[in-house]
């Protein structure tokens, strides 16, 4: 790993280094921060890329599933030759070619309450990549019983939302009482790939704030985007 006497660390981290928010001791922080992303998809890959080109040092990577013809539409960690591939073994491939400094663990399996509490002990923040109601209800339970800090997501068709969930603070239990009920599931209803890649980045942008310490995040409150009317709006939970 770089360190930052090291002159590639001055040249992959110039536009950070620059940054009187980030700076040396900043890019240090990212190097030791260890973020788990759970899902390698469409929201996953988007967070994976840019928290690695932005040079958290030690990523985790959850998901059971393959790579699929129709994934590609927006899960631009993976390409046409990843197709039946483990999704977190074409992940961690992407992210070695993109920065050698990160160390990824991939697991290759679905995150459930029985595997949770050992997968999440040795992250700091936690980041939901998932695409069903009742994953992410678990995920935001478990973080919030082990004090873990984490960035909620979720898209559908044309839209998507944004959640910093920390502890002491509001979580999905404060909007729902339980998971939204359904009679298909999300990845029936189609989704604009670019939606991906939006919500993923603000994820990205949350969970890099978190690892900072800087700048206010999306506590206590939900942010909205839709597609078709090009709108951001934000809802505070009370």
């Amino acid at each position: 790993m770089l360190n930052n006497g090291n002159q590639l660390f001055e040249q992959r981290y110039k536009r950070h280094l620059m940054l009187p928010q980030v700076g040396r001791d900043g890019q240090q922080r990212l190097l030791q921060s260890r973020i788990l992303i759970i899902g390698a998809g469409g929201l996953g890959s988007p967070v994976a890329l840019y928290l690695a080109a932005a040079g958290v040092g030690n990523l985790g990577i959850v998901d059971s599933d393959k790579v699929d013809l129709s994934n590609l539409q927006r899960q631009i960690l993976h390409n046409t030759n990843d197709i039946g591939r483990d999704k977190t073994a074409s992940a961690k491939e992407k992210i070695n070619l993109l920065n050698p400094d990160v160390t990824v663990t991939a697991y290759n399996t679905f995150f459930n309450a029985n595997n949770a509490h050992d997968l999440l002990r040795d992250y700091d923040i936690a980041i939901d990549c998932t695409d069903n109601a009742e994953s992410k209800f678990l995920i935001n339970d478990l973080c919030v019983d082990a004090g873990k800090p984490l960035v909620h997501g979720a898209i559908n068709q044309f839209s998507g939302n944004v959640m910093t969930i920390t502890p002491g603070n509001a979580s999905l239990r404060d909007l729902f009482d339980m998971p939204p009920q359904s009679p298909r599931p999300a990845s029936e209803y189609g989704v604009l790939g670019a939606i991906a890649g939006i919500i993923g980045t603000i994820q990205a942008t949350e969970a890099l704030k978190l690892a900072l310490g800087i700048g206010e995040l999306l506590e206590n409150q939900v942010l909205t985007f839709d597609a078709l009317t090009m709108t951001f709006s934000k809802f505070k939970i009370k």
